[in-house]
């Protein structure tokens, strides 16, 4: 069914819900029908009640009409406008939380995933079995089978520099983008995290009431870094009765045993050179936030000099005639991104 506009939603009702499923979309209309069907059937032979909400960020792809023609049983939000990833979640949890009683649990999917065998009943079992868990995900795989890194600690200062730049495209094995992935454990055992990749996070109802919403000053990245360091934050571990853990619960758990496909970026490789920008503001942001203003401007310098040399170096390269496709692809994110940067370190 078709929502109210957002600015009418109103909570519905979800007695003896147990679960609800969100997936932001825009633009993923054939995912998201991938992401839905799998979904359906992990839990099929379940006796899970849930309620499975999509939130589409003012798609052009048909994706509400194709919604409202092939699943008549999901719960359709139209956005209006398109949210971003913690806005179209925020839209969705607000109605949800606000029903009486509302779902125990929540799962934000990504609209790029395909759920495997009983994924997302081996989630919510494990949160029914650990009471002093806030958030559970699964092992994340890419479509050939192998594993995709979505374990994290929280990052220190050298990760800004190390991981995800131009720095670590020289020093790929640095020991801060090694430590910030957890790449010293095995990826095959149940441990605790600091915090992991939002492709798919279920999370106990309780302690999004308790730490609040995804901030929406992040469009794009480094929400649900954010987010589940307030969760891990707000909770008061190993205090409490039996009864109080669920309010009270804040650790995060990575679970092999639940698996889940990931088609990473396929979401929002739409629009790359925006993606790129939404990326490194977001950062910016997350350590003006938690680091201070000192910090964020010492990074932003660092980007502006280490982005303006990889602009030079990928110029010269199409000018000397070397694969000139990707030569220009480069030059357009990267132009792109330190135009948005250019913009100072506190526009985010």
């Amino acid at each position: 069914m078709c929502s109210k506009p957002p600015s009418a939603l109103s909570p519905q009702p979800s007695a003896l819900i147990k679960l609800a499923i969100i997936i932001v979309s825009w633009n993923t209309r054939e995912l998201l029908r991938r992401a839905i069907i799998t979904a359906q059937e992990s839990l099929a032979s379940s006796d899970i009640r849930y309620e499975l909400v999509v939130v589409d960020n003012a798609s052009q792809d048909g994706t509400p009409a194709m919604l409202q023609v092939e699943f008549s049983t999901v719960r359709l939000i139209e956005a209006g406008s398109n949210l971003g990833f913690a806005g179209g979640n925020n839209l969705a949890l607000r109605a949800l939380l606000e029903a009486e009683p509302p779902p125990e649990y929540l799962l934000l999917l990504n609209p790029d995933t395909e759920t495997i065998g009983a994924a997302i009943p081996i989630l919510v079992r494990f949160l029914d079995t650990h009471l002093d868990v806030a958030v559970v995900g699964p092992q994340l795989r890419y479509p050939d089978g192998s594993v995709q890194s979505s374990r994290r600690r929280f990052p220190d200062r050298g990760v800004f520099f190390f991981e995800s730049t131009p720095l670590e495209t020289y020093l790929p094995q640095n020991r801060w983008a090694r430590r910030y992935r957890m790449d010293d454990l095995p990826a095959d055992h149940e441990q605790d995290v600091d915090w992991l990749m939002g492709a798919a996070l279920l999370v106990r109802s309780a302690a999004i009431r308790r730490a609040g919403l995804l901030d929406q000053g992040f469009v794009m990245y480094s929400e649900e870094l954010e987010w589940q360091q307030r969760i891990r934050r707000s909770g008061v571990r190993g205090q409490g009765s039996e009864q109080d853990f669920p309010s009270a619960a804040n650790r995060i758990v990575y679970l092999p045993a639940a698996k889940i496909i990931h088609h990473e970026g396929q979401s929002s490789d739409q629009a790359p050179a925006r993606r790129y920008a939404q990326f490194h503001q977001s950062r910016l942001r997350y350590v003006r936030m938690t680091l201070g203003p000192p910090h964020a401007l010492g990074l932003w310098v660092f980007l502006l000099l280490a982005y303006g040399t990889e602009l030079v170096l990928e110029a010269a390269k199409w000018l000397a005639g070397h694969k000139r496709a990707l030569r220009a692809q480069r030059v357009r994110v990267y132009g792109v991104f330190l135009r948005a940067l250019l913009r100072g370190p506190n526009r985010t």
